[in-house]
């Protein structure tokens, strides 16, 4: 199975320039999770989206890469069933012309 969270908008402290340190800006997310479902085997997405949220509110990140990676590893570790991982987060105000993001794709390999 694959979710689909189509533009979870997250308002958090992210960025490099002096503004971005003291103002909470908002962010987006498009996220798809691969999982196997099975009986009793699903995937909260209503704690996903929680999950992500607290995460992007606490720790205040510079770099968009660094928060990337940060929610990548959260969700491994709270979600071990997520076999594929893509995010794609955008800061959609921070340019007048454009709006500015990256994303990632990863496959979960169980250590």
């Amino acid at each position: 199975m694959r979710i689909h969270i189509d533009a979870l908008e997250v308002s958090c402290i992210i960025g490099l320039l002096d503004f971005e340190r003291e103002t909470e800006q908002k962010v987006l997310l498009d996220i798809e999770i691969d999982y196997t479902y099975g009986e009793g085997n699903f995937l909260d997405y209503g704690k996903v989206t929680s999950d992500i949220k607290q995460h992007l509110r606490e720790k205040k990140y510079l770099l968009l890469e660094e928060a990337l990676l940060g929610i990548k590893a959260l969700l491994f570790t709270h979600f071990p069933t997520i076999e594929v991982l893509g995010i794609k987060l955008s800061k959609p105000d921070i340019l007048p012309q454009c709006s500015v993001g990256l994303s990632g794709e990863w496959t979960n390999i169980p250590q």
